[in-house]
C-alpha cells in the first residue's frame, strides 16, 4: 500500500495548532489542584559567601505560611547528582560538585537556593522569604574562564584550588606535533562562545501532590521527558519507581534546559508530603535568569597546519568550558561531546584536542540547543575561514579541497570514535553558494559602499551527531471510535510531534491525522521513554511509531480476515478500514474494535528501535550582512541554507525547525550575552539588559535540502532539530569578519557582534571618511 495523503513526506500543517492558539493548551501553570499552596525561594544575592541564618521564626509566624525549609530540614534527602562524570586525561576521576537541594553554610552563585517557603499565596510566600534573617560573609568570586584559570584566583571549591573539574584529551599528539613542525603554514584563532540564558517562552514550574495513603507523589512539570525526571527524583527522594508519577502537559519551549531535575521539584515534593497538600512553584522570568541552567560558554584556541597547496595536515584544539559553580546533569559532557566533533567535515589526518571544564561562581551550565556541537562547528568554521583568508584561497575552494569525499564513506574520524555514514558536503555547499548568488556579491557590496555601508558574506559547512543512545518502545492502540492512540516516551516542546508521529502511523493505518492521538508525558500511561533531546524524537521515536503501527496493521488484518472471509494476503488497509483488495468488501476500524475477539492485545501494536549509531546531518549556511559604520548596527540581508537531513518526514515541520534554530543562532551571533561583574553579580538579569533577537532582526530564509539517506537509520532519517543553531553562528560571524576585513582589515571578532563592538571596530572607516 502506498499512502500519499497523510503519510510521510507530505508538508502537512500541524494538527495541534488549533488547540494551542485557541487557548485550549494545558501548560504547567494551568495546573491548579484544589487546596494548592504556593512556594517561593530565598536565593543568594551574592556569588560567593558564607552565611548564617539568624531568624526563621519571624517568617514561620507570618500570615498564611505553612512551611519553611532549610538545608538542615532536608538533610535526609540526597543531592541532585551530575550524571556525566568524565575521566581526566591520566585516567583519574574528575572532581564532581553535585547540586545540593539547599545551600548549607556557603552559597556558590547568585541565585543559589538557601530556603524554601510554602504559604497560602505566592505573595505571602515571598513576604516570608524577605522576613528570613540571614548574615552573609562575602568571599572573593571567580568569574569567567580566564578568571578561573588565572594564577592566584580564588577557589570555588577548596579541594580544587585550580578550579578545574576535568582535564581530558583525545587524539594522538605526536603525529599532530610532527605535522605542525613541517607545515608550510600554520593558522590560529582564539574564539569565545559566550554564555547564553536559555529563554524559552514558558518558564519552569512544578506542582507536587502527595497521596499519604498510597505514599505516592505526583509531580506536574513542563519538561523534555518524564521518565528521566522520575529516575533522578527517585534517587533524591529515596523512593521506588511506583511511588512517583511525573506528568508533563504542553510545553512552551525546552531547548535542552527543561531536561534536567532542578531543586524546586524535590523540594516541592517534600513540602507536599509534609503538609499533605499540593504545592506549586512557578518561576518568574527574573528568577529564571539565576535558577535555570545556562548554555555555551567556551573559550577555545584552534590551529591548523597546511601544506603549500592549502591541504590540511593536522589540527589541534584547546577548549575550556565554564561549568558554573555546580555540575549540572550533563554539564561536563557538553564541551567533551563538542570536542568529539571538531574534525568537522574535513579529512584532516591527525587531530589532537585538550578539553577542560572549570568551576566559576556562576549559574551552572548544561545542554542548550545543539549541546556542544554548535560550539565545535563555530570553532572549526572560524578556523577554516581564517585559513582561507591567510592563504588567499577562497572560502569555498579551501573547504572543497579538504572535504571528506562521498567515496570515503563510511569515514571514521581521528578523534571521538565518530563514523560518518553518508554525506556529500561539496554538493550542498555548491548548491548553497549558487542559491546565495555568491558570484553577484561584489556588485551588491559596491551598492552598499555607495550608501556608506559595509557589506560582507560568509559561509559555514557543518556536521553534527544526532539520535544516538537509548531507543524508544512505543505502543499504539485501536480505539473504540476507530481512531488510534500512540503512546511514546518522547516529549514535544513545540516541534509538532502530534503531527509527525501521526504521519508515521497513517503510513500504515491510512487514518486522517486528526484521528490519531498522541500521548506523551505521563509515567503512568507511557511505560518507558528517553525523552526529547539530541534531535532524537523523529529518527528514533518516529521509527518506533512506524514499527508499532505496522504491527497493529497486521493484527487488524488478522481480525478482519474471518469477518471478510478472505486470506490476510488478500487484504489491504485504506481510509481507516480493512478491505479485500480489488473489491468493495470492507470493515472499518470502529467495527473491528467492536468485535468480541478484538481483545486489548489484538487492538495493540508494539514497536521499538534502538539506534545502532548516531546519524550525521550536515549542511551549508551562507549569510550576507550589511553594517552601518555610523551606528554599528548589523543587518542580515540575505540568508541561504542547503541541508542534508536524509529522508524528510514533513517538509513544513522541517523548515520550521531550521528557521527556529537559525533565529537562535542569529541571536547569539549578534545580540545575546550573559554578563557577570567581577563580584559575580549578573548584570544581564532581565530582558531590559539581555538582548533577545526580535522579528526585525531575522531575515527571510532561503532553505532547501540536498539529501543523502542515512545508512544507520532504517528509514534513512537524520535528526534536524538542532541543525539551524549549529550552522548559523559561524556563517553570520564569518560574514561579519568578511565585512570588517574588507573595510578596516580586522579579522578578529567575537560574538555577539553588537552595535557597540561594530561601532568601535569601524572607527577607522569613519575617521577616513571625515578626513
Amino acid at each position: 500500500m502506498t499512502v500519499t495523503k497523510f503519510g510521510l513526506g507530505q508538508p502537512l500543517r500541524r494538527v495541534e495548532d488549533r488547540r494551542l492558539i485557541t487557548g485550549e493548551g494545558h501548560y504547567g501553570d494551568d495546573h491548579a489542584p484544589e487546596g494548592c499552596l504556593h512556594a517561593a525561594l530565598l536565593r543568594s544575592p551574592h556569588a560567593h559567601a558564607g552565611f548564617t541564618i539568624t531568624d526563621l521564626e519571624a517568617a514561620r509566624a507570618m500570615p498564611g505560611v505553612h512551611l519553611v525549609l532549610t538545608a538542615e530540614d532536608v538533610a535526609d534527602l540526597k543531592e541532585i547528582k551530575c550524571q556525566a562524570p568524565l575521566p581526566n586525561g591520566d585516567g583519574s576521576q574528575n572532581h564532581v560538585a553535585h547540586i545540593p537541594l539547599l545551600a548549607k553554610g556557603k552559597v556558590k552563585h547568585i541565585g543559589d537556593a538557601v530556603a524554601f517557603v510554602v504559604a497560602d499565596t505566592v505573595a505571602q510566600a515571598r513576604d516570608a522569604v524577605e522576613a528570613i534573617g540571614i548574615d552573609y560573609d562575602v568571599l572573593p568570586a571567580v568569574v569567567g574562564i580566564r578568571g578561573a584559570v588565572a594564577g592566584g584566583a580564588a577557589a570555588v571549591w577548596d579541594e580544587q584550588p585550580d578550579n578545574v573539574s576535568f582535564d581530558s584529551t583525545m587524539g594522538d599528539k605526536a603525529p599532530v606535533d610532527a605535522a605542525f613542525a613541517k607545515a608550510a603554514k600554520v593558522v590560529r584563532v582564539e574564539v569565545e562562545n559566550q554564555r547564553l540564558v536559555t529563554n524559552y517562552m514558558e518558564t519552569r514550574s512544578v506542582v507536587a501532590e502527595y497521596d499519604a495513603g498510597a505514599k505516592r507523589f505526583t509531580l506536574t512539570i513542563p519538561s523534555q521527558g518524564v521518565h528521566g525526571l522520575r529516575k533522578t527524583l527517585m534517587g533524591v527522594l529515596g523512593v521506588e519507581k511506583d511511588q512517583i508519577r511525573v506528568v508533563t502537559g504542553d510545553v512552551g519551549g525546552g531547548f535542552g534546559t527543561k531536561t534536567f531535575t532542578y531543586r524546586e521539584y524535590p523540594l516541592a515534593a517534600e513540602a507536599a508530603r509534609r503538609l499533605n497538600r499540593p504545592v506549586k512553584w512557578v518561576s518568574e522570568r527574573g528568577e529564571h535568569f539565576v535558577a535555570c541552567a545556562q548554555g555555551r560558554d567556551n573559550l577555545s584556541v584552534g590551529e591548523v597546519a597546511l601544506d603549500a597547496d592549502g591541504t590540511f595536515l593536522a589540527m589541534r584544539f584547546d577548549v575550556i568550558g565554564d561549568l558554573g559553580a555546580y555540575l549540572s546533569q550533563y554539564g561536563p559532557y557538553i564541551p567533551y561531546l563538542g570536542a568529539t566533533m571538531l574534525t568537522g567535515v574535513y579529512k584532516t589526518p591527525a587531530v589532537h584536542v585538550r578539553v577542560r571544564g572549570v568551576y566559576t561562581n556562576t549559574v551552572p551550565v548544561d545542554a542548550y540547543r545543539g549541546a556542544g556541537r554548535p560550539e565545535a562547528a563555530y570553532l572549526i568554521e572560524r578556523l577554516v575561514d581564517r585559513a582561507a583568508r591567510e592563504t588567499g584561497i577562497s572560502p569555498a575552494d579551501i573547504r572543497r579541497r579538504n572535504f571528506i569525499p562521498p567515496s570515503a564513506m563510511p569515514y571514521t574520524t581521528p578523534i571521538g570514535d565518530r563514523t560518518y555514514d553518508t554525506g556529500d558536503f561539496a554538493a550542498h555547499m555548491g548548491r548553497a553558494v549558487e542559491a546565495a548568488d555568491w558570484t553577484g556579491f561584489e556588485a551588491r557590496a559596491a551598492e552598499s559602499r555607495a550608501k556608506g555601508l559595509v557589506r560582507g558574506i560568509g559561509l559555514a559547512t557543518y556536521i553534527e551527531c544526532t539520535a544516538w543512545g537509548e531507543g524508544e518502545d512505543v505502543k499504539i492502540t485501536l480505539d473504540q471510535d476507530g481512531g488510534a492512540t500512540v503512546y511514546v516516551g518522547t516529549q514535544s516542546n513545540g516541534q509538532g510531534h502530534a503531527t509527525a508521529y501521526a504521519q508515521f502511523a497513517s503510513e500504515h493505518l491510512d487514518l486522517p491525522l486528526e484521528r490519531i492521538r498522541v500521548v506523551q508525558g505521563d509515567t503512568d500511561k507511557v511505560a518507558t521513554g528517553a525523552g526529547t533531546g539530541g534531535s532524537r524524537s523523529i529518527p528514533v521515536g518516529g521509527i518506533s511509531v512506524g514499527a508499532a503501527s505496522k504491527n497493529l496493521a497486521g493484527k487488524l488484518k488478522e481480525l478482519a480476515s474471518e469477518e471478510l472471509e478472505a486470506g490476510i494476503q488478500d487484504l489491504e488497509i485504506a481510509e481507516g478500514a480493512v478491505r479485500v483488495a480489488g473489491t468493495d468488501r470492507s470493515i472499518d476500524f470502529a467495527a473491528l474494535a467492536a468485535l468480541p475477539k478484538a481483545t486489548e492485545a489484538m487492538r495493540t501494536g508494539q514497536g521499538d528501535f534502538v539506534p545502532p549509531s548516531a546519524t550525521y546531518p550536515n549542511g551549508t549556511h551562507v549569510a550576507e550582512v550589511e553594517i552601518d559604520p555610523d551606528t554599528g548596527i548589523t543587518t542580515i540581508v540575505r540568508y541561504t541554507v542547503c541541508d542534508d537531513f536524509g529522508i524528510v518526514v514533513n517538509p513544513l515541520l522541517l523548515a520550521g525547525q531550521v528557521h527556529g534554530g537559525v533565529a537562535q543562532g542569529i541571536g547569539q551571533a549578534l545580540h545575546e550575552r550573559t554578563v557577570y561583574d567581577e563580584a559575580g553579580q549578573l548584570l544581564t538579569a532581565s530582558f531590559m539588559d539581555y538582548a533577545m533577537p526580535r522579528a526585525g532582526d531575522v531575515p527571510f530564509f532561503h532553505f532547501e535540502t540536498k539529501n543523502v539517506p542515512s545508512t544507520t537509520n532504517p528509514m534513512g532519517i537524520k535528526g534536524a532539530g538542532e541543525a539551524g543553531s549549529i550552522g548559523s553562528c559561524p556563517a553570520v560571524m564569518n560574514a561579519v569578519v568578511d565585512a570588517l576585513d574588507r573595510s578596516v582589515g580586522l579579522r578578529d571578532m567575537d560574538m555577539p557582534a553588537t552595535p557597540a563592538r561594530m561601532f568601535a571596530a569601524l572607527a577607522p572607516l569613519r575617521k577616513a571618511a571625515a578626513a
